[in-house]
């Protein structure tokens, strides 16, 4: 069996060749673990946090937006990007209030999730919130989001009839479901 040095590449250069106000792009050269070498391309993210918004119910929030790179509309759980000093939780607190006009009292941390591997770091935080309450929307003026409330059973066929693709939403959609059937998991994140 391979030890972990066995697939270690080490930097010999870095070159940032863009620099944005979201994201930095990176070209290194490489030595491989073999002594070859060989070049790298990638993303460096300021990391995001995502939450699956529980409202008591049987349904989740969602939002519907149009995402440019994709040139689509897609229905989302909300999600944001960590600014500057910020944690994951604070995060994702602006963020589900910017995007549907809710403040979860319980907010409770589910699982980290590395989008894309091959091409960025970034890093995803995904939560639960429960015990959602109402306060005013006050939403970002770069963003055109429509809030839904979806029932756990319509937002499961949607995901099964290839509706919903975003890869942040089907991995809480997958929890979701697992909070919802299992009860070690229920107990430990629906506790209104």
């Amino acid at each position: 069996m391979n030890s972990k040095k066995d697939f270690i590449e080490s930097s010999i250069d870095s070159k940032c060749v863009f620099s944005g106000r979201l994201l930095t792009v990176y070209k290194d050269t490489v030595l491989l673990p073999t002594g070859n070498q060989s070049t790298r391309e990638y993303i460096k993210h300021p990391g995001a946090a995502v939450v699956i918004p529980y409202l008591g119910n049987g349904n989740i929030l969602m939002v519907k937006q149009y995402r440019y790179p994709v040139a689509a509309v897609m229905l989302e759980l909300p999600a944001g990007k960590i600014d500057p000093g910020e944690s994951p939780e604070e995060t994702i607190r602006r963020e589900l209030a910017e995007e549907t006009g809710y403040y979860p009292n319980s907010l409770k941390p589910v699982c980290r999730i590395h989008t894309c591997v091959g091409y960025s770091d970034e890093l995803l935080h995904l939560f639960w919130a429960g015990n959602l309450q109402e306060r005013k929307l006050v939403a970002d003026d770069d963003e055109t989001i429509e809030i839904m409330e979806i029932s756990t059973e319509k937002v499961f066929e949607l995901v099964l009839n290839g509706q919903i693709t975003d890869a942040k939403t089907l991995i809480g959609l997958f929890w979701l479901k697992e909070i919802l059937r299992n009860p070690e998991f229920k107990k430990r994140f629906i506790s209104e």
